[in-house]
């Protein structure tokens, strides 16, 4: 196979991003792999609108915002290879892969951008008893069947979980004629966007309990009712809080996990909160050369972020080719405390960074009438309060080059700080 400057592993909105921004930065021999046979990744099977309102400064659905990339990519001539699987990736950034035109084939690159993307947690992952019977879905699969197989999964729906895509698979099967019994979901607080419970869930009267699980599946052939319960704070079900709905549906929206079955075999750390690389300013994982974006990453609210991380990461690679690595260069740990679960970066090179790094996180709890505080050495560098943090939302510090000019500087925390 040719040998190419960069390779980047998908081709959905992070892996085009990153592919367009390396382009526009003088690199010339890109290469897209992508194992499905269109480009686009998940914003295919995403026709609900709601993308691009930061990126193209209009209300756009999935399909559309994935086609003005793809545009953008064939405009550049930027090659890609689909329904084209990556089986590994060597600390020497040579990129294994096979499809059924060129079979088993090498590809020696001098960068690699990792942009795989995540998936959901596995009902297995869940432990709920019962039977395992048909009707048992997870909200992504789901959404592919209604909206690019024109296939329903059911009539009769009880939603687990209250993730984006279990908030919006519940105002859209209730479009399709489907009856959404209740979302039950085991935190004290949702997992998805408020905008998203507010049009989705309260706009359609359908109920949305909290810490609530399924403690029972009924059925042997096909879901006949699901029951779910209280749960305390222990997150184990309450006795005698059991609820029964007749059912034939049971959508699953517990959770993404980042995709890095590829980025452990190739030898880069893993953040275990995150379940994705650990990264520093320039989205360098810890292979040199080696890049990562998007929901592989950490999993992302919205694709507009995904864009503008993966934006950043094709300009570093671009920067990375024709540079190489600089040697001996100082790192500041950034770190999460006190409410912040994890950052991305999780380190900053002071003398080597842009002018501005933008720092992204969640919190682990919902909190009111509090500030986001950024910290060097315990010196206050800035604060930004706001009426409520919770973790379905993604939060984000500017760090400036200027206040990190101190070479005795030894780490920066970020932390959740109630206000009086």
């Amino acid at each position: 196979m040719k040998h190419y400057d960069l390779v980047i592993v998908g081709g959905g909105p992070a892996g085009l991003a990153a592919a367009v921004a390396a382009r526009d930065n003088g690199i010339d021999d890109i290469l897209i792999l992508e194992r499905d046979n269109k480009l686009g990744g998940i914003l295919n099977q995403c026709i609900h609108n709601g993308f691009g309102l930061h990126t193209f400064k209009e209300e756009l659905t999935g399909p559309e915002y994935a086609s003005r990339f793809i545009q953008q990519v064939l405009e550049r001539g930027i090659d890609y290879k689909m329904n084209t699987m990556v089986m590994d990736i060597s600390p020497e950034k040579v990129v294994t892969a096979m499809n059924a035109t060129d079979g088993m084939f090498t590809i020696p690159a001098k960068a690699v951008i990792l942009a795989m993307g995540c998936r959901e947690r596995s009902r297995g992952a869940l432990n709920i008893p019962g039977y395992r019977p048909a009707g048992i879905f997870s909200a992504g699969t789901a959404q592919r069947l209604v909206n690019m197989e024109g296939q329903m999964p059911g009539k009769k729906v009880v939603i687990l979980g209250s993730g984006d895509i279990g908030l919006i698979m519940a105002r859209r099967m209730t479009l399709e004629g489907a009856k959404v019994e209740v979302v039950a979901e085991l935190m004290p607080y949702s997992g998805g966007l408020k905008r998203n419970i507010v049009q989705c869930l309260q706009d359609f009267d359908i109920p949305l309990k909290l810490s609530h699980t399924v403690v029972n599946i009924e059925g042997k052939e096909r879901v006949e009712a699901v029951t779910i319960a209280k749960v305390g704070p222990d997150r184990r079900p309450i006795p005698g809080t059991e609820e029964r709905y007749e059912c034939d549906t049971l959508l699953l929206s517990c959770g993404l996990i980042p995709e890095n079955e590829l980025s452990k075999g190739s030898g880069v750390t893993l953040n275990p909160v995150t379940s994705g690389p650990v990264v520093n300013d320039a989205l360098e994982t810890s292979v040199e050369g080696i890049f990562a974006c998007g929901n592989v990453l950490h999993v992302h609210d919205l694709v507009d972020f995904v864009s503008q991380e993966a934006a950043n990461a094709g300009a570093y690679a671009a920067r990375y080719i024709r540079q190489g690595e600089k040697t001996d260069v100082r790192t500041v740990p950034v770190r999460g405390i006190d409410g912040v679960r994890y950052t991305v970066p999780s380190t900053i090179r002071p003398e080597e960074m842009q002018d501005t790094v933008t720092v992204r996180f969640r919190v682990g709890d919902v909190y009111r009438d509090s500030a986001v505080v950024t910290c060097i050495d315990g010196r206050e560098i800035s604060r930004r309060r706001k009426k409520v943090f919770a973790p379905g939302e993604m939060e984000q510090v500017i760090l400036k080059k200027e206040d990190l000019a101190d070479a005795k500087i030894g780490e920066i925390t970020i932390r959740i700080e109630k206000e009086a």
